[in-house]
């Protein structure tokens, strides 16, 4: 007999019918007169994560949001991560409220908008979030340029599949990362190693809902579990290194030194680590030369 009970789906499961961690973004968006209109969202996540010529994000909306309205007219957007702060937490409620519009909202808006690092006409970014991802909506996907705002009673079909106005009521967005924006702190722990006491205070929005509330919860300090490596075969990588490129070649003692690395990522690992190599004009690729590869890829991660 099973432990748990079959519990009925409804609109708004994530919301509704389960407990679904999730971020917390205040959306920034271009309204008509040219003001930052600033929206709270969870239903944000990565897209395109790796084998495309750019990432993204999706956003899942209501169509006829303030946000929705005007990604449709300008395809703008700023990804604002805030703290768990108690003071922001509520005033990030208060501007997931519908209805309201963006003069109503931004009057009294607790936080601190200024100029992102991406030119032209885009929202400004909070000060206080502690990364920002600077976005375009790629509008090109499904056609969706075709979409158009000012339908605030929901839309009629035919609706894209993953792109654009899904359905009546919602809507899609691919999101194209144009730029990572990251307070010092957190920019020197990514570049440099990060520990647990580099993490900053992500809340985290439970999902579930009643008529009432909202609930978040406060960070707390993360901690590290080691991960269970693999150890490879010597062979298994030297086959690999031979196959990569006839002009770079690998010691025995510098594929020792990559056993560790998962058999899924080896040759892409191998070819990058060939591709900054002839860069650099090496012909042979000893365990000098992997020193020299790996503090290629440091500044250019800097």
């Amino acid at each position: 007999m099973s432990s748990f009970k079959d519990l009925r789906i409804v609109d708004n499961f994530y919301q509704t019918s389960a407990f679904f961690p999730m971020p917390t973004i205040l959306i920034g968006t271009v309204s008509e007169n040219g003001q930052t209109n600033l929206g709270a969202y969870s239903l944000c996540f990565p897209y395109y994560i790796a084998g495309k010529d750019y990432y993204a994000m999706i956003l899942e909306c209501r169509n006829s949001s303030n946000t929705a309205q005007n990604i449709l007219r300008g395809s703008k957007v700023s990804l604002n991560f805030i703290t768990d702060d108690k003071k922001y937490f509520r005033e990030a409620v208060r501007l997931g409220f519908p209805g309201d519009t963006t003069e109503e909202k931004m009057k009294n808006c607790i936080f601190t908008l200024e100029k992102g690092l991406e030119d032209g006409e885009r929202p400004q970014v909070i000060k206080e979030a502690y990364q920002v991802f600077e976005c375009t909506w790629d509008s090109e996907l499904e056609d969706a340029f075709k979409d158009k705002a000012g339908c605030l009673e929901g839309y009629e079909p035919p609706y894209r599949n993953f792109n654009g106005i899904t359905s009546k009521f919602g809507a899609h967005f691919i999101l194209k990362i144009d730029k990572i924006l990251m307070k010092d702190k957190y920019y020197n722990a990514i570049v440099n190693g990060v520990k647990a006491k580099d993490f900053p205070s992500v809340p985290v929005d439970y999902g579930y809902r009643d008529s009432t509330n909202f609930w978040c919860s406060p960070f707390k300090k993360p901690f590290p579990e080691k991960i269970q490596a693999k150890e490879g075969d010597v062979n298994s990588v030297k086959y690999a290194a031979k196959r990569i490129d006839p002009e770079v070649t690998f010691t025995d003692e510098a594929c020792a030194k990559l056993t560790k690395i998962p058999r899924i990522f080896l040759k892409a690992a191998l070819t990058q680590m060939v591709e900054i190599a002839k860069q650099e004009g090496i012909s042979v690729i000893d365990e000098a030369a992997l020193q020299i590869i790996n503090d290629k890829r440091r500044k250019e991660k800097k």
